[in-house]
């Protein structure tokens, strides 16, 4: 059996980072693929530290096991929470909360106050689903999965990039940390907001980071749209999206730019490192996911999505296996220009 290995990056989208959960579930079943290092941000983060912690406790078995519980633990933290979908919302809009009461409620507060005054316990539900779904003692010392996770300083306005060895659930929180949700994570007396501000997820870690040089992207944020958005809520989802996407979509070019460079001849292949990059993705499917859905948790939803998840990443596979290691199976500047 002809094994291959890998580099993945996660996107962050909260809830929508179920999908990515279907994408792992359904390549750890592959044993002929063999995943070297993870970079990731926010829900993403998250998924690669609990796919590394399972790998090093078991194994791939173990590592399904372990990303079945960490979901199952944030609904479970969600299900006493104020943001849920009312009968309206199930009937009109899907997953959605839009209609919801609570979030609607929610959504006003978090533009007039800022989570120092809203929340000033600093209290946040996920870390206890951490906590709970990993053991960051053994994760310190896990070697079997190289770990890159992405945060934004608050002050410099730069990435900061924590490796294995680093991860704590500060750090996870700091990935995932939305300035109008969560008070800033401080770490080494430096403040740090979610990740995917300045890299959703960035990938220079792994060229710098990790030898193998097929980079899988697990997409979560849509590139486009079907239409213009003429709404508040769907301008601000819009928004979003294109924020979220902007710094991979320049790594994306870099990367093309560097490739074509090295292809021609114009750069010393042994100095510079050529990139077979590959996209597993719903697009379809999660354009018609508005922004509020990902703070809808309840399980239902969560396994949806890990099934569409499991579905792309078994087309992908299908599909470009034989080009692993040889070649990128994305037109990079046909997808970014």
């Amino acid at each position: 059996m002809e094994v291959k290995r890998i580099n993945l990056a996660l996107q962050g989208g909260g809830a929508h980072g179920a999908y990515t959960w279907g994408v792992l579930d359904r390549l750890l079943e592959d044993e002929r693929l063999e995943v070297e290092a993870i970079s990731g941000t926010s829900a993403g983060a998250m998924n690669a530290a609990v796919f590394a912690d399972g790998m090093g406790r078991g194994g791939r078995d173990e590592a399904r096991r372990a990303l079945e519980v960490f979901w199952t633990n944030i609904s479970q933290a969600a299900q006493t929470g104020p943001l849920q979908p009312s009968p309206f919302d199930q009937l009109a809009s899907g997953w959605n909360l839009d209609h919801s009461a609570a979030f609607v409620a929610f959504d006003m507060l978090t533009r007039m106050l800022s989570p120092y005054q809203l929340n000033p316990m600093n209290l946040n539900p996920l870390r206890g689903a951490l906590e709970k779904s990993i053991d960051f003692a053994r994760l310190e010392g896990c070697r079997k999965v190289k770990l890159f996770i992405s945060t934004t300083n608050v002050k410099t306005g730069k990435v900061r990039v924590f490796k294995s060895g680093e991860i704590t659930a500060d750090v996870l929180l700091a990935s995932a940390c939305l300035p109008f949700l969560f008070q800033a994570v401080t770490i080494d007396d430096e403040p740090y907001w979610d990740g995917g501000y300045m890299g959703n997820p960035a990938i220079f870690p792994l060229i710098y980071g990790a030898e193998t040089p097929d980079v899988v992207i697990v997409q979560v944020n849509p590139l486009g749209c079907d239409r213009v958005p003429t709404t508040a809520t769907e301008i601000m989802n819009r928004v979003n999206e294109i924020s979220f996407n902007s710094s991979l979509m320049r790594e994306m070019r870099a990367i093309s730019f560097v490739t074509d460079l090295i292809d021609d001849g114009k750069l010393d292949s042994d100095k510079y490192k050529r990139i077979n990059v590959h996209w597993i993705e719903a697009e379809t499917q999660m354009r018609g996911l508005g922004v509020s859905s990902k703070l809808n948790a309840r399980m239902d939803f969560l396994l949806h999505l890990k099934q569409i998840g499991r579905q792309t990443a078994a087309e992908w596979i299908d599909g470009h296996f034989d080009a692993i290691g040889k070649r990128s199976t994305i037109n990079i500047m046909q997808k970014f220009l």
